[in-house]
């Protein structure tokens, strides 16, 4: 697979910078550092794209968190305003409130109140620090739709959602992002399980059959287009029923 990391980087610097210009001059842009590779390089690209100055990054451990200190390092490397916010509270509490009504809460559901809350996070900090939220899903994740809805993928703009996890990784050493943050294994920091544990198969075969279509395994290639079926409706707007007896005027 050919892919210019130098010409990827420069397109999306240039994108961001653009999209700011329309949506939100002068603001902020408000991130989720988590210490993984796709925050890590998101971030370096809003640095390049807007300046350090203008970029807010939001560390959000729910109670301890192991790999804190790959947040701090990207945070110093960068240079960057941040913030710890610790959504322990908020997510015990949402909790205990949701069982107390409902009763036991699934695995899934306690996976993935996090994410809801940590976007619900850097929402209230987007709107008090004039910013806008960087959504950090790639597209390797979202083509097998690995991620939260309205929780890690969502966002208003998406810097990296064209791009596989090994393009990142290439964009990133471009950038100058510490090296073990690029190959920092990923994990959502949620399930005590790596991302391919958990999905069944690595990035790297992914990746190569996102881009080439090619693939050995038939297990695998059955499985990756179950998923990516299956979880087709997150990467859409909200479906929504269109009643032909309405009439909706536009102005010009």
């Amino acid at each position: 697979m050919d892919f210019d990391a130098k010409k990827a980087v420069d397109a999306t610097v240039k994108w961001i910078s653009d999209w700011f210009q329309v949506n939100g001059p002068g603001c902020n842009a408000i991130i989720g550092i988590s210490g993984g590779k796709d925050s890590s390089i998101t971030a370096a690209l809003l640095v390049q794209a807007l300046g350090k100055e203008r970029v807010i990054g939001i560390m959000m451990p729910n109670g301890e968190q192991s790999d804190m200190d790959m947040a701090l390092l990207l945070i110093n490397h960068l240079g960057i305003e941040s913030h710890v916010i610790n959504i322990e509270a908020a997510y015990n509490g949402a909790v205990k409130d949701i069982e107390s009504a409902i009763g036991e809460l699934s695995k899934d559901s306690l996976i993935n109140l996090a994410p809801r809350l940590r976007m619900a996070t850097l929402y209230a900090v987007g709107q008090s620090r004039n910013g806008r939220v960087a959504n950090t899903c790639n597209l390797s994740e979202d083509w097998v739709g690995y991620s939260t809805r309205y929780g890690d993928a969502a966002g208003d703009f998406s810097p990296i959602s064209s791009f596989t996890t090994a393009e990142i990784r290439a964009m990133g050493r471009v950038l100058g992002v510490p090296e073990v943050l690029i190959e920092k294994v990923p994990s959502d920091g949620l399930s005590g399980m790596t991302d391919e544990d958990k999905l069944g198969f690595t990035y790297e075969v992914l990746d190569r059959y996102i881009r080439t279509g090619e693939i050995e395994d038939t297990k695998t290639k059955e499985r990756i287009d179950m998923l990516h079926e299956r979880n087709l409706f997150k990467l859409r707007y909200m479906d929504s029923f269109k009643y032909e007896g309405v009439v909706v005027v536009t102005l010009a």
